[in-house]
C-alpha cells in the first residue's frame, strides 16, 4: 500500500506578515487551526510539518513537539529541496503539499484530490493549474518519484522556491491532472481564503470565529454561504483577490497566462 505524506510548509519569515501562520484564533494558532482541519481528512496519511532551519522557526518546531507533530527543518528558500528531503525522511511513496497559508483548507477537497490521483496513472495532480477553487485551497499530489526528478533536474530559482513549477511546465515528461471546482465556476481570482496580510488574518478570524463554534469541520460551501450573507466580511481583503505568486514570473511560466494573477 502507497504510504501518503502531507507536507506542510511553514515558515515565520514572511516579509509581509510576519509570524502569520502563529496568530491566534480562537485561542490556538492559524497552523493548530489548519492542521486541526487537515486530520479530518481519509487519505491524508502523515501529516509532517516542513519548517527551516532560520532561529525564527524555533517556534514551529516547539509547537511541533508540543502537538506531537512530526516535523522536518530544512533550506530556507530552496522549497523543493525541503519537500524532497522531508518526504524522503518519512518514506513517502505519495507527497501531498499543502502551503501553511491555507488555514481554511477543506478537508473534503483534499480528499477528493487525492482521491482523482489515485483514480488514473497521474505523475501529479493539483488544482492549481489552472486554479478554479477560492485561493487558499492549495492541493499538489505527486509521486515521490515526480519529487525527486525534479528535485534532481531543477536549475532555476523560482522552479526550487516554488516546488513544483518544474513539473508543471514539462507535460512531456510528467503526466498531470488538474482537479477543477465541481461547481462549473471559477472562483480563482474573486475569492481570497489564504493569509498573505494582515486583512487576510482579519477575514479568515471572522469566520473561524462564526462557523467553528457551529462545526469545526466547516466545509468550503460553509464559508462561502457565509461570504455571500456577510459582505462586510468579504470585502475585509477582497483588493487583494487575485494576488498570487505567479505576477512575479509570468516571463518564465509558459504554462500560466496573466488572467490568472493580479497584478500589484
Amino acid at each position: 500500500m502507497n504510504n501518503v505524506v502531507t507536507i506542510v510548509q511553514a515558515r515565520c519569515g514572511s516579509s509581509r506578515f510576519p509570524g502569520k501562520i502563529l496568530h491566534p484564533v480562537l485561542g490556538e494558532s492559524l497552523l493548530f487551526r489548519m492542521i486541526e482541519r487537515l486530520e479530518f481528512s481519509a487519505l491524508k496519511g502523515d501529516i509532517v510539518i516542513a519548517t527551516t532551519t532560520s532561529s525564527l522557526d524555533d517556534n514551529i518546531e516547539k509547537l511541533s513537539l508540543y502537538n506531537g507533530w512530526k516535523y522536518y527543518r530544512g533550506d530556507e528558500t530552496d522549497l523543493l529541496d525541503r519537500h524532497y528531503q522531508a518526504a524522503k525522511m518519512y518514506g513517502a511513496d505519495i507527497v501531498l503539499k499543502i502551503p501553511s497559508d491555507c488555514p481554511l483548507i477543506d478537508y473534503r477537497i483534499v480528499d477528493s484530490i487525492i482521491a482523482y490521483y489515485l483514480s488514473g496513472d497521474y505523475d501529479y495532480v493539483s488544482n492549481l493549474h489552472p486554479a478554479s477553487f477560492p485561493d487558499g485551497n492549495d492541493v499538489e499530489v505527486m509521486s515521490f518519484q515526480t519529487l525527486e526528478k525534479a528535485w534532481l533536474s531543477a536549475e532555476k530559482d523560482f522552479e526550487k522556491e516554488h516546488t513544483t513549477p518544474y513539473i508543471w511546465e514539462r507535460p512531456d515528461l510528467f503526466k498531470i491532472g488538474n482537479y477543477l471546482w465541481d461547481s462549473g465556476q471559477d472562483f480563482s481570482m474573486s475569492h481570497r481564503l489564504t493569509i498573505d496580510y494582515p486583512e487576510d488574518y482579519e477575514l479568515i478570524k471572522a469566520v473561524f470565529e462564526i462557523l467553528y463554534p457551529l462545526n469545526p469541520s466547516f466545509s468550503m460551501n460553509d464559508i462561502l454561504s457565509l461570504l455571500e450573507k456577510r459582505p462586510d466580511i468579504f470585502k475585509i481583503n477582497h483588493h487583494y483577490a487575485g494576488v498570487n505568486w505567479y505576477r512575479n514570473h509570468l516571463n518564465d511560466l509558459k504554462t500560466i497566462d496573466n488572467s490568472k494573477t493580479k497584478i500589484i
